[in-house]
Formats: structure tokens, sequence, C-alpha cells
């Protein structure tokens, strides 16, 4: 089910509730080594609750990071935490969500979901192939499936923001800038208004840009103002940072470009 955005709220995180769980999850089911817990990006699948099943609205996921640190969506708003992974136990922290309204459905979803990851803390963990069970100590579950990030190489990835560190904003209206990047080391896309193509080599997080050739075409100011920014990525090296389907680069002097893999 798409979600349906009703009102925009603030984009702050605000506080969901205290989530440290203080239940024991019991002894459940030794978790199957078949997929790590960490750095991946788990799609809701569905909550179950009081033997009840509930289907998970599209776009529901949940990303544990090395360091702990979770992101999600919960089926409207997004949310981050913290959390401790102990064997097949994982225990979540305060849970903190944006604040947004949409269709009646995903907030529905979105409730229960919040509510058991808030009341509840501590699950045992289960992975089966590419699926992840969390189970409560009261026996409420949530389903979930791996999904692979978008591979770096030979993605059509199509720039939607451009900023710094702090600030991010959308390319203006018009503008068709998206860059792929080949497995024989070269490079090819669009910055905005002119076509490019050139040299690129990924090593160690980095990817080095070689110098740019363009087509010559004029567009309107604030095409071409989109395009001078992306030139400025080349010759250079700039750091790049996965996140399943989206990437962000950063240029040596702070610029940060947002984009995301085409379906």
């Amino acid at each position: 089910m798409d979600k349906q955005r009703t009102t925009l709220g603030v984009l702050t995180l605000l506080p969901l509730a205290a989530a440290c769980g203080t239940q024991t999850a019991g002894n459940g089911p030794a978790r199957a080594e078949t997929a790590p817990l960490t750095g991946v990006h788990w799609t809701v699948d569905s909550l179950t609750t009081d033997g009840k099943t509930a289907r998970a609205p599209s776009g529901a996921y949940l990303r544990i990071g090395a360091d702990g640190r979770v992101s999600g969506d919960l089926g409207c708003n997004g949310f981050g935490s913290k959390a401790v992974l102990t064997g097949d136990r994982v225990e979540f922290g305060e849970i903190r969500t944006t604040d947004m309204a949409c269709g009646k459905g995903p907030m529905s979803f979105e409730r229960s979901l919040g509510r058991v990851l808030a009341d509840e803390g501590a699950f045992t963990a289960r992975t089966d192939g590419g699926g992840l069970t969390l189970t409560a100590a009261d026996g409420d579950r949530i389903g979930l499936t791996r999904e692979d990030d978008a591979p770096l190489l030979g993605t059509k990835w199509t720039v939607t923001a451009l900023g710094d560190e702090n600030v991010s904003r959308p390319l203006p209206k018009g503008a068709d800038a998206y860059f792929v990047l080949r497995e024989d080391g070269t490079f090819e896309g669009r910055l905005g208004c002119n076509h490019a193509s050139g040299r690129a080599t990924v090593s160690d997080g980095h990817i080095t840009l070689g110098r740019v050739r363009t087509t010559r075409m004029m567009c309107q100011d604030s095409l071409m103002k989109t395009e001078k920014t992306l030139l400025g990525l080349f010759d250079s090296k700039v750091a790049y940072r996965l996140d399943h389907r989206g990437i962000a680069l950063t240029s040596e002097n702070g610029t940060v470009v947002g984009a995301v893999a085409d379906e």
C-alpha cells in the first residue's frame, strides 16, 4: 500500500517513548548464522500482536549499523534509535520519530509497530535465509526480509539533491542529472543540462573522477547553476556512502550530492 501523506509535519526527530525494555526474551530458538543483522536493509513485512497479523505498508524498514545506530520507517514516519546486540538478543533504546500524518492504514500500522518497539525493547532475533523474525517476550513478532543494496557499478544514479552536511536542497524543476559508473573505469551521465563522460576509479570508499568531457548546450540559469556545482566534483576525489538504494557523494570542499538508484 503506497503511503498517502496528508499533512507534512516538522522534520525534526521527536521522542516516541522511552523504550529500554526490562523483560527477558526467554529461551527462544537460536539464530541461524545465515545473514548478519547489521548493515542490512530489512523490509518490514508484518507485525503480529495478540495473535493477529497485520501486513506492513510499503516503505516500512529497519536498518542497524555496525555502530548500533538504528534507522528506519514505521510505515509513515522515519525513526531512529540505538541497539545493543548480544548473541541472539536485540535490545532497542529510546525510539525517536519524525512527525508526519499519513493515511489511516499506514498510521494504524505505525502506531502498533512503534508501541511494540517502544514497550518491548528487547527481542530474540532469528534469521532464516533472507528473512528475519524479531520476537518479544510476550510473543509479539515483527517479520522482515533482507533487501540487497543497489550495486555501485552499472546502476543509473539519478541526482535528487545538492547541499552540504547541514543543508540539502532538491534540484530545480527541469534538471536532468544522473550518472553511471562502469566496470571498465568510465562514467557517463548528465549534469542538469549537458551530457558528460570521463574516467572514474573506485577504491577504498572514494571515487576519483578524471577530467570531464561535456556537450555544450545552454540551458536556463537554474540548470546551469546545478551543472556548475556538479562540474566541481571532477578532477578530484570524492567520498561515497551507499545506503540501500541511495548514495551520497561528498567532495573535498564539502559539497554533498544525493542520488537514488533507478528502479
